[in-house]
């Protein structure tokens, strides 16, 4: 699946010379999952998401994981050799290992929970903690096959009337232990498709065992916006997760578009 794998290179931030000027350093990475149900994958959560990931001076990679007819664990075997390859450096991008996270939509946001949440393929090559991000970004995902069930996501990954084992096992707020990654949340109170509940009990999951989170809950907002330009309130989740990822090291004042001195 790694030929599924769209690279983005960080660009240049301000003040330098040009993109391909990034001073021979390492620098952090992001996998970016979209959404789409476990159907498809919508494209404005992809590419455009990555660019704005590189604008940041973040190398970014877009995953077309396996959907519908192909079941779990495909998707998230998909995403766990996408890591693996992103963190041991094969795509040729001078990445830091210690620096890799993963950012998800909707389903994508599902599958980036349970990559957090360590749940395992079977596959021993592939359950290994490398496999795990250093930090996670949640875009209205779909977190629980239990509590609120987005049912088209489950039918799509598990098909119809899955093990109540395997629900729990991909429940990803049940599975939150002190190791998971930080997160950043964000979703619309009136989400019509996810509901926000999802969002709420994975990040009082992460605080429950002392693992840092920051939720934004816009009043307003159709499920499914993506970067939300010139969406009052959810137009803000980039510019609050740029913050975010500044405080936690990943990038710079200097490297962010309009950046702050």
């Amino acid at each position: 699946m790694l030929s599924a794998l769209t690279t983005v290179p960080a660009h240049a931030g301000p003040g330098r010379s040009g993109a391909g000027n990034l001073e021979g350093r390492q620098r952090p990475a992001v996998l970016v999952l979209p959404g789409g149900g476990y159907a498809r994958q919508a494209d404005h959560e992809a590419e455009p998401v990555a660019e704005w990931l590189a604008s940041l001076g973040i190398h970014a990679f877009v995953l077309r994981y396996r959907v519908a007819p192909e079941r779990h664990p495909a998707p998230l075997e998909d995403a766990k050799e996408a890591m693996l390859h992103i963190r041991n450096g094969s795509s040729g991008l001078q990445v830091d290992p210690g620096r890799v996270g993963v950012l998800g939509f909707s389903a994508g946001g599902h599958l980036a929970a349970t990559l957090s949440t360590a749940a395992a393929t079977g596959s021993p090559h592939l359950d290994v903690p490398e496999a795990v991000p250093d930090l996670t970004v949640l875009c209205y995902p779909v977190v629980s096959c239990i509590d609120s069930v987005h049912q088209g996501s489950v039918d799509n990954l598990l098909g119809e009337a899955p093990p109540s084992d395997v629900l729990a096992e991909l429940s990803a707020e049940r599975n939150v232990t002190a190791a998971t990654p930080p997160a950043f949340l964000w979703h619309t109170a009136d989400d019509a498709a996810v509901p926000v509940s999802h969002s709420l009990g994975y990040a009082g999951a992460l605080m429950a065992a002392g693992v840092a989170a920051e939720l934004h809950v816009f009043p307003q907002g159709r499920h499914g916006l993506g970067l939300a330009a010139d969406e009052p309130g959810p137009d803000q989740w980039t510019s609050l997760c740029a913050d975010w990822l500044e405080r936690a090291g990943w990038t710079s004042p200097a490297s962010m578009p309009g950046g702050r001195s």
